[in-house]
């Protein structure tokens, strides 16, 4: 696909063209969200070209987008208490993404071993997301109907924000990209009031692991409870995922940045 005709502007339901290259042999897509603009794929080949294209740090937990509660319940470790902490958040349309190990008989859907490889940290976790805007859960909802998976990383430059605009994603990225789904419009229209300056360009992430990636333990309304869940990342409804987080956990942490 040429530079000219490589960009198209979302046509508000499921992007027939970016799922054609995800259900190929290593497509490579930009999609949008909420928080701005994604690359999207589905196998090894497609995530290793992820990396290439954003030159960027092999080590973080790779994001899995779940199109819907089923499919997360169906892929990552889950406690009652997380799954109902998820479920609010998805009853109330709230990006949200938690660091949670894989279900063992769910490594299946993993196509690959370089898949395997590329789409988990060390100790075998990912970010699970979910709520992440239309037009992207539209395509991993419809990829998961076909048996395939979702890979996600942001669509700029490692270290650099895209400002939610399709022309800040970088000439790198752009190149390598089989297609760019534009929707600008919609990205502004989750943060209407706020600037390029004061949005934010992510969501927030919780870790639901201890160190070694083991899944926190249940708290059953007792306190003090360790290890339990830490939000490592700022984003997108932050104050409304704390008032969350406090409702479903007495004990939870704030680490900011904190991968590891």
């Amino acid at each position: 696909m040429s530079n000219e005709t490589k960009t198209i502007h979302w046509n508000g339901g499921v992007q027939q063209e970016g799922l054609d290259i995800l259900l190929g042999d290593g497509g490579m897509i930009v999609s949008p969200t909420k928080v701005g603009y994604i690359i999207m794929t589905s196998d090894g080949k497609g995530l290793e070209r992820k990396f290439e294209a954003k030159q960027r740090n092999r080590n973080k937990p790779g994001v899995v987008l779940c199109g819907s509660m089923e499919q997360l319940k169906r892929l990552a470790q889950l406690t009652p208490e997380i799954e109902a902490y998820y479920q609010q958040h998805w009853d109330e349309d709230i990006l949200m993404g938690c660091i949670l190990p894989w279900r063992e008989d769910a490594l299946e859907f993993i196509p690959d071993e370089h898949a395997r490889e590329l789409a988990r940290d060390v100790r075998g976790t990912s970010c699970f997301v979910i709520r992440f805007g239309t037009p992207g859960e539209n395509l991993a909802a419809a990829l998961w109907e076909q048996g395939k998976l979702a890979f996600a990383s942001s669509a700029n430059p490692s270290g650099k924000g895209n400002r939610g605009k399709v022309d800040g994603i970088g000439d790198r990225i752009h190149d390598s990209a089989d297609l760019i789904i534009e929707a600008n419009d919609y990205v502004k229209s989750i943060q209407p009031n706020e600037t390029e300056e004061t949005r934010y360009e992510q969501g927030v992430m919780v870790s639901m692991v201890d160190a070694e990636g083991k899944i926190v333990p249940e708290q059953h309304g007792d306190r003090s409870i360790t290890p339990c869940p830490t939000l490592i990342r700022k984003g997108l409804y932050l104050d409304r995922i704390l008032s969350i987080l406090s409702k479903h956990f007495n004990s939870w942490n704030f680490r900011q940045g904190e991968y590891y």
